[in-house]
């Protein structure tokens, strides 16, 4: 039987049969039946806005694949610049490929010196670093014009390796800046995550490494969030890159969108949670003000998710890694009762409330000594990636320029009424 939905309009009697493929439906064959009527989807709950390859999203099974490959798989076995490789790319690297991947993503992690001592210094002594790092993102673009030859597959790889390189580099300039520090340059004997910590954390070690159970967490981390389908911020990148804007616009665009703290800031409400209940003993009561509306449970419940997020379960297992080289973060114990009275409570388990990737993260940066407005350039870093697979992905559709319709609900017909009569 032909998988397809009829739709009719009641008005003229008329039908159209639409096919249903890859668990979707052609809007475009609706448009014949139905001219001048709009489908009216706040936030497009329900609305594909294109065919992807990059990321496989199912929140009721609670699966999460890149490139078809499971993230449990990913996180446990592969690293950071591997997997971007697989997103870029769309399979995981040979050997060869690894090492040119990585030996290009080294050897462009420098910042222009103009850049390095000018750009930074503009903005206030305690400014936010999530507002340094999009600012500096799409300065990036002035520095590179020839970024804006988008159709060269050459040219856009060349801008794809800056922005992968240099997001760590921009990232702990924008920390040590927000803390008066002085900036550390990239160290090209560093692999990628190593690199990024020493830069924010070395004070003046020539030789500083981190502990490698911090950096495996670090890793984890980065994989778990390297893309995440089309959300918020990566929509945004989409939208601006259907203009043909450039990548580091295009990525400062998502960077921005990342910025709201409905989208990059879910960590750190966690964290504010879990102080604000203060104790292990406090956990129920807290529990019992929820249901009855008077709080909100953070950190559980995905807009996606409807089972328990895979990288939560991941994240969960860093997370004691973490803690037996910087001894228990304090708040772990609250955290852990909150999620074994959620996991058992029937209020919690019908509304589908598990915990996600968010409830566990924030603690394990805290553990490392990031503060917590650093939790959403943390997270910018290695999203990075999927934008720029989201981007490229766009380009190689040749999609249109973003351009969703509306219903109007505003006056019309008003006839101009001059100031002194009004």
């Amino acid at each position: 039987m032909t998988e397809s939905i009829t739709i009719t309009d009641n008005r003229t009697g008329e039908s159209v049969e639409v096919p249903i493929e890859n668990g979707g439906v052609d809007a475009s064959a609706w448009k014949t039946l139905l001219p001048g009527l709009w489908f009216l989807d706040p936030a497009f709950g329900t609305t594909a806005s294109t065919e992807s390859a990059i990321t496989y999203l199912d929140g009721g099974a609670g699966e999460l694949e890149y490139r078809g490959y499971p993230i449990e798989q990913l996180a446990e076995h592969s690293t950071h610049l591997e997997v971007a490789h697989l997103l870029l790319n769309g399979d995981l690297p040979t050997t060869a490929e690894l090492d040119s991947w990585v030996d290009d993503i080294t050897h462009h992690t420098f910042l222009h010196e103009n850049f390095r001592r000018r750009i930074y210094d503009a903005f206030h002594y305690d400014a936010h670093p999530m507002g340094l790092l999009t600012s500096g993102v799409a300065g990036l673009s002035t520095f590179y014009p020839s970024s804006k030859e988008i159709d060269d597959p050459d040219v856009r790889m060349q801008q794809i390796v800056r922005l992968v390189a240099k997001m760590p580099t921009l990232a702990a300039a924008a920390y040590r800046f927000s803390k008066g520090l002085p900036f550390v340059f990239p160290r090209n004997d560093l692999d990628y995550t190593s690199n990024f910590l020493a830069m924010m954390f070395s004070i003046a070690e020539d030789d500083w490494v981190p502990d490698p159970a911090l950096k495996r967490a670090m890793e984890i981390l980065f994989i778990l969030h390297a893309d995440h389908e089309q959300n918020c911020s990566t929509t945004a990148a989409r939208v601006v890159g259907s203009a043909h804007a450039d990548p580091y616009v295009s990525v400062a665009a998502a960077c921005a969108a990342l910025y709201g703290p409905r989208h990059g800031g879910a960590n750190e409400a966690v964290l504010r949670m879990l102080g604000e209940i203060g104790s292990y003993d406090n956990v129920d009561a807290y529990m019992e003000r929820v249901k009855s509306g008077e709080e909100r449970l953070m950190g559980f419940g995905h807009r996606v998710y409807k089972n328990y997020d895979p990288r939560a379960r991941i994240i969960k297992d860093a997370a004691h890694d973490v803690f037996a080289v910087t001894g228990k973060n304090p708040l772990l114990d609250i955290a852990l009762k909150l999620e074994e009275v959620a996991l058992a409570d029937p209020y919690f388990v019908d509304r589908k409330l598990y915990p996600n990737v968010d409830f566990y993260s924030g603690l394990i940066y805290q553990s490392m000594g990031f503060p917590t407005e650093m939790f959403t350039v943390l997270f910018a870093i290695p999203r990075t990636v999927g934008w720029l697979a989201h981007w490229q992905e766009m380009l190689e559709q040749d999609s249109r320029i973003a351009r969703p319709r509306q219903v109007y609900t505003g006056e019309r017909g008003r006839q101009y009424v001059p100031i002194d009569e009004r």
